[in-house]
């Protein structure tokens, strides 16, 4: 019988599946793909605490639909995508390595288009993803972001897990506790 865990995202009850990492390390999962509601809900709720940013920025793959309601209810036509592989039209972007997540356990890259690079040079930046966890891909963006020339000036996630929810860098719509 499988197990969840159920959080409270401001009005919204998700039960998320408890899935084991390890022998030691068991996270409740949060997945916005397919879920239209729910991403519905977060990004309407995270676009209240954009505040005055001028441009958003995510990480590919599970915050493109959360960013992409935040933007639209933010009033912000584009925003920037941090691709975790290089693509062919990418030749004229730039990278940075960062460490590894508490999902993929190993090091990871970050890609930034030529186009996302000038549209977020010299500009307050929005850091948008759906979970902080281990700060490694929050860390990797915030890079991103200042090599692009951008100023991180919010940094917002739906769910904070186990330790992250003490930072006070950060704003979540709720939290979540490891198992």
């Amino acid at each position: 019988m499988e197990k969840f865990h159920e959080v409270d995202i401001k009005g919204y009850i998700a039960k998320l599946p408890l899935i084991p990492l390890s022998e030691k390390i068991t996270i409740a999962f949060f997945n916005l793909h397919g879920d239209a509601l729910l991403t519905e809900h977060c990004g309407k709720e995270l676009a209240k605490l954009v505040g005055d940013s001028e441009v958003l920025i995510t990480a590919e793959s599970k915050g493109l639909q959360l960013t992409h309601v935040v933007a639209r209810e933010s009033n912000l036509p584009d925003y920037a995508v941090a691709r975790k592989s290089k693509k062919l039209y990418m030749n004229d972007g730039i990278s940075v390595q960062y460490g590894s997540s508490i999902t993929t356990g190993k090091s990871q890259e970050f890609f930034l288009s030529a186009k996302d690079v000038n549209l977020i040079k010299g500009k307050k930046v929005c850091i948008v993803d759906d979970v902080l966890s281990t700060g490694a891909s929050l860390s990797g963006l915030e890079m991103l972001v200042e090599k692009a020339g951008g100023i991180v000036y919010k940094k917002l996630f739906v769910l904070a897990e186990d330790a992250a929810a003490d930072r006070t860098d950060v704003e979540f719509l709720a939290s979540i506790p490891l198992f």
